[in-house]
């Protein structure tokens, strides 16, 4: 199981690293490798391919998704001649005159000898596959020799393998298992989130104890805009016990013998590795950061630092996945910012050892109040003096990404960008929402995991203080996060309702509160920067709800 780390859009790159972890394999003595979902193309590719509903006729195509999808089989059609002699199986789009299919192609040096079509195709979450596929006709295993004798393999494609767990109608592994099929090879891109390998093992222990047939589950790893790919493949042998699993969140090739006669791996079941959920959230931000800046060509990040808990973990985070030479913190201070605050961003900057810039905001915050005031009509100061300071601050950052070509990473936290509570073009501004997906009281769990792995590099006056913008004297946030965090989790990611959430024991006041936020400040979030994705539901591609939404439920 061969778990690379595909870029979407660089065929011949995709194609390259292919060859060479084929070649690892042979050079392993593995008969068979096999490759993730569309590792060609690089997962998901989404309108690089033609929707199907503009497929036919050809007079609506456009020319350069019709290349993108000719291409990507011209370099499978390649590599197949470059593959040393080792059976391949790979990801890649298929197409024929009027539709496109999510595919796998069987390779024996120099041909394609088989090639399967994925039959489930998600729609939900990050998903969109109808969109642009269409289902498989049949679900047939393929006969290929190995060593000289005949071995029958069902392939599947991702969510094929979740037939029972989604509900639908068409199981494909068991018509696989009653055409004959020995072992299970099933190709994914299945993006992590938490717990999601105890998911994965509990659908594929089941299927190979109820089969009695080996199933190989190869995933891709790496980051591709907001989503991050975990790896560990697994290999269950077809008495359901775990034989072997990639590195999470690194490419790997997974090589496991397996007893054709039984389906047995020789060997014991080895155990699955120690669940730490802050340690799996923390280094799949990295890596979303890592291959974030990696695949756009960016070198270097600048993160504003108010010595507060979530620009201290973005901080941390971006030293870890660019090293702290490419990070720099940026302190801007104002008329309102206490002294321990800044401190606190000092002395994070000094043992980070990143670089570290103090620009204060007074003498541009009070250019827009004189230039504002006969605007504002003498109005007593509120919200939008408030958030002057904000955008000042925001423009600042994004005058230094200009003049330096480097990318500012935001600091806002799921907590805040499910409440609204943040300002846009203000410290929603930068080219990633790193922790968009952390709730407030997860910001405060990765930063203690963090600090106990790096020595307390955080102060600890970030965890103690009270959460203030530090906008107006004597201002601290509106929100008992203890309470309202773990609420707004259970909006989002479990979609509660009104009634749901009362029976759980929050009140009823606070209920009708947060969820009128939540639903004000979608206009927001729409033009927020993409947030990395680790937990089932983030806002960005997988959370579609409208702006105008009057629905209480």
């Amino acid at each position: 199981m061969a778990q690379i780390n595909s870029t979407v859009g660089d065929l011949a790159g995709n194609a390259k690293l292919i060859l060479e972890y084929a070649r690892k394999a042979a050079e392993a003595k593995a008969d068979i490798v096999a490759f993730p979902e569309m590792a060609i193309t690089g997962y998901p590719p989404l309108d690089l391919l033609p929707p199907r509903e503009v497929r036919p006729p050809a007079g609506n195509r456009r020319p350069d998704q019709e290349a993108f999808v000719r291409l990507n089989k011209q370099h499978l059609l390649e590599l197949a001649k470059q593959l040393p002699p080792i059976t391949a199986f790979v990801g890649f789009v298929d197409y024929d005159e009027t539709h496109l299919y999510n595919a796998a192609a069987i390779i024996q040096p120099p041909s394609v000898v088989g090639v399967f079509h994925k039959t489930l195709l998600p729609t939900y979450d990050v998903f969109d596959e109808l969109r642009y596929f269409t289902p498989a006709k049949a679900n047939l295993p393929h006969t290929i020799k190995i060593r000289g004798e005949n071995v029958v393999v069902g392939t599947s494609i991702c969510e094929d393998i979740w037939d029972e767990e989604i509900g639908y109608g068409l199981r494909v592994v068991e018509a696989l298992c009653e055409g004959g099929a020995e072992m299970i090879v099933n190709l994914n891109a299945s993006p992590f989130h938490d717990k999601i390998r105890d998911i994965r093992l509990r659908i594929l222990r089941r299927k190979a104890e109820r089969f009695r047939k080996p199933i190989f589950y190869v995933n891709m790893v790496g980051g591709q805009d907001e989503l991050v790919f975990d790896g560990q493949s697994l290999a269950i042998d077809s008495k359901g016990r775990l034989v072997a699993i990639g590195k999470q969140f690194e490419e790997d090739l997974v090589i496991t013998e397996l007893n054709l006669s039984n389906g047995e791996a020789p060997g014991n079941e080895i155990n699955e590795p120690e669940y730490n959920r802050e340690e799996e959230m923390f280094n799949a931000l990295v890596l979303g950061v890592k291959d974030y800046f990696r695949k756009t060509g960016f070198k270097r990040a600048f993160v504003g630092m108010s010595g507060g808990i979530d620009s201290s973990l973005v901080a941390a985070i971006a030293v870890l996945a660019l090293g702290k030479e490419n990070v720099t913190g940026v302190s801007m201070p104002s008329r309102y910012s206490s002294e321990h605050s800044k401190e606190d961003a000092k002395a994070l900057a000094k043992n980070l050892g990143i670089s570290f810039l103090t620009i204060p905001i007074e003498p541009v915050v009070s250019a827009y109040e004189k230039q504002l005031q006969p605007s504002f009509q003498n109005r007593p100061a509120d919200v939008a003096e408030e958030n002057v300071q904000s955008r000042i601050r925001g423009n600042i950052l994004m005058a230094l990404s200009n003049k330096f070509g480097e990318l500012v990473l935001a600091t806002g936290n799921k907590t805040e960008l499910a409440l609204g509570y943040a300002t846009l073009y203000g410290d929603m501004s930068g080219g990633l929402e790193v922790i968009g997906d952390v709730s407030k009281t997860e910001v405060y769990a990765l930063s203690r995991y963090y600090n106990k792995m790096s020595g307390a590099a955080i102060p600890e006056n970030c965890f103690n203080k009270v959460p203030s913008a530090e906008l107006r004297p004597d201002q601290f946030d509106p929100f008992d996060y203890s309470v309202v965090s773990p609420l707004v989790d259970e909006v989002i990611e479990n979609r509660l309702s009104q009634k749901e959430l009362m029976e759980k024991g929050y009140e009823k006041g606070l209920v009708d509160d947060v969820l009128k936020r939540i639903r004000n400040a979608e206009y927001k979030r729409r033009q927020a920067p993409p947030t990395i994705k680790i937990t089932k539901k983030a806002f960005g591609l997988g959370w579609k709800m409208p702006i105008v939404n009057k629905f209480v439920y």
